[in-house]
């Protein structure tokens, strides 16, 4: 039964959309066209798109990036080299990479991350494959959407002495809270039985449970819709934001992944480690409320991903805080030690060798 479902599921019932897609524009088109119109095309109304981005949005680029990158490089052409499980990983850490760099328009934080998530493996001889990947994707992103800030530009810093306090603080915080998300999705997606019990068994039924906690925090706070992207801006940027945020991102983000969908971990780790930052401004309130923001932005995105210099470097990147390199460094390897503690495996490790283990 379970495999007639799941070839309905992924192999017919996406042509299915595609087809009612296709033919339901034509006819609309042929029939209505004073109804398509920017008013009513969900193409057209972002507001709309944001609600479902939480569940499809960046992580996509590292899927359908990493795909792309396994298609340039065929078996055949690199079997003297890499065995197929290799393959497969390195063309995901280039492909999602690759989408890193573009996405946020931070090639030097793409480099870094291949060299983070290659750095204990063997394919380490193709890291310069996997660096022209990703320094085409940032050329591509530079030349199309221009030399812009993805979170908008924080100025200030924080003094040696404020560092020596808050960056711990935020590293320990962070730290812990980022590797308590990664334990959490490694517990729930491969020991399903153990945790959900009869809903293991029944995926579809899990997902509509997972969809209705994400609908009712998003109507009870009200910050969750979309990818947290405008309120994580803000917060870089000085705004006081709900206290709600972070707690509510963490929750809507780990059902979101745990539903089974393409969901993504990058982006919605920024914005919750913008929540968790906004909430450790409360024990620093004498401070620049957008550096203390980015300690906690860089402290729990580390947690999660377990890839300091990557946090350190997108985070400088994509907010031109430059002077917050040390204060950022300092507090990211705070969090890697807290988010060990909590979570030994990295994520994006475990996950793709059980992606890998499976094909």
């Amino acid at each position: 039964m379970n495999a007639y479902l799941h070839q309905f599921l992924f192999g017919i019932y996406p042509y299915i959309c595609l087809a009612v897609l296709l033919v339901g524009s034509l006819i609309r088109f042929d029939r209505e066209q004073y109804t398509w119109k920017s008013d009513s095309s969900q193409l057209l109304r972002h507001g709309m798109l944001r609600l479902g981005s939480n569940l499809f949005h960046w992580g996509v680029l590292v899927v359908v990036l990493g795909h792309f990158g396994g298609f340039l490089a065929p078996h055949w052409l690199v079997s003297p080299f890499l065995s197929a499980s290799g393959h497969q990983l390195v063309a995901m850490v280039a492909g999602g990479a690759a989408g890193v760099a573009a996405a946020f328009n931070t090639p030097l934080a793409g480099v870094t991350f291949a060299i983070e998530e290659l750095a204990n493996s063997f394919e380490q001889r193709v890291a310069l494959l996997v660096m022209t990947a990703i320094l085409i994707a940032g050329f591509v992103s530079l030349g199309i959407a221009g030399d812009y800030v993805y979170f908008g530009t924080m100025p200030e810093t924080l003094t040696l002495g404020r560092t020596l306090v808050a960056a711990p603080v935020a590293g320990i915080v962070g730290g812990l809270s980022g590797g308590l998300f990664a334990r959490l999705v490694l517990a729930l997606t491969y020991r399903r039985e153990r945790y959900l019990g009869p809903l293991a068994k029944r995926p579809i039924l899990w997902a509509v449970l997972c969809g209705i906690a994400i609908a009712s925090i998003g109507i009870f706070t009200g910050v969750t819709w979309g990818t947290g992207y405008a309120e994580a801006k803000a917060a870089v940027e000085g705004a006081h934001e709900s206290l709600w945020f972070g707690p509510a991102k963490f929750g809507s983000t780990l059902l979101s992944t745990l539903a089974g969908l393409p969901g993504g971990i990058f982006s919605p780790s920024l914005a919750t480690g913008a929540g968790v930052g906004n909430l450790l401004c409360l024990l620093f309130p004498d401070d620049p409320r957008g550096a203390i923001v980015l300690l906690g932005m860089a402290a729990y995105f580390t947690g999660v991903v377990r890839a300091p210099l990557t946090a350190v470097i997108i985070i400088v990147e994509a907010t031109a805080s430059r002077a917050m390199i040390l204060p950022l460094f300092a507090s990211a390897l705070i969090a890697d030690a807290a988010g060990r503690l909590v979570c030994k495996e990295k994520l994006y490790h475990a996950l793709a060798r059980e992606f890998a283990t499976s094909r």
